[in-house]
């Protein structure tokens, strides 16, 4: 896939906070965090516990903290963002999955909870079903669910239901 051209500095700062994330979330950078503290703790009694000494620790972690939110909201947006795209691609490569699922992430609450309770009635129908596999939207559903059981499988000459997988001839 082309990519668009970025500034030098774009460029600069993604890779920054890609090495900064990767860094921060190893057990080597919790151990240098305990470290810290712990050099912190001991060398409370050196500087009698002034507010000096109460001040670098406090504004070190804000800062440190500070930064690593914006880390941490990047790195999860880029993350949901992929995923979003490949969840896109999923529902529109798929025969039968509904389409109004694809940038469900884009709709407006009410807009959600009303697919919500769309799915909640999918889920309804599917508990009924003996087969879960056999429907794809509310609409195949509900088609499915009232036609199915009204058809009777036709008997083989052994006596048993003819397809085997629950779903009703064509």
């Amino acid at each position: 896939m082309p990519r668009n051209k970025r500034s030098k500095i774009g460029e600069f700062l993604e890779r920054f906070s890609y090495q900064a994330t990767r860094a921060t979330g190893t057990s080597v950078a919790f151990v240098l965090a305990v470290l810290v503290i712990v050099v912190w703790l001991v060398s409370g009694p050196v500087f009698h516990y002034s507010d000096t000494w109460q001040l670098v620790i406090n504004t070190g972690t804000t800062i440190i903290t500070f930064l690593m939110v914006f880390l941490i909201q990047r790195a999860q947006n880029k993350d949901a963002l992929a995923i979003h795209l490949k969840l896109n691609e999923i529902v529109a490569a798929l025969e039968g999955a509904s389409n109004r699922l694809i940038d469900v992430e884009d709709l407006t609450e009410p807009e959600i909870d009303a697919l919500r309770t769309y799915y909640k009635r999918l889920i309804e129908l599917a508990r009924q079903d003996d087969v879960l596999t056999t429907t794809h939207s509310i609409e195949e559903a509900a088609t499915r669910h009232g036609t199915k059981y009204k058809r009777k499988p036709q008997k083989d000459s052994k006596g048993k239901g003819s397809g085997g997988n629950g779903s009703p001839g064509k």
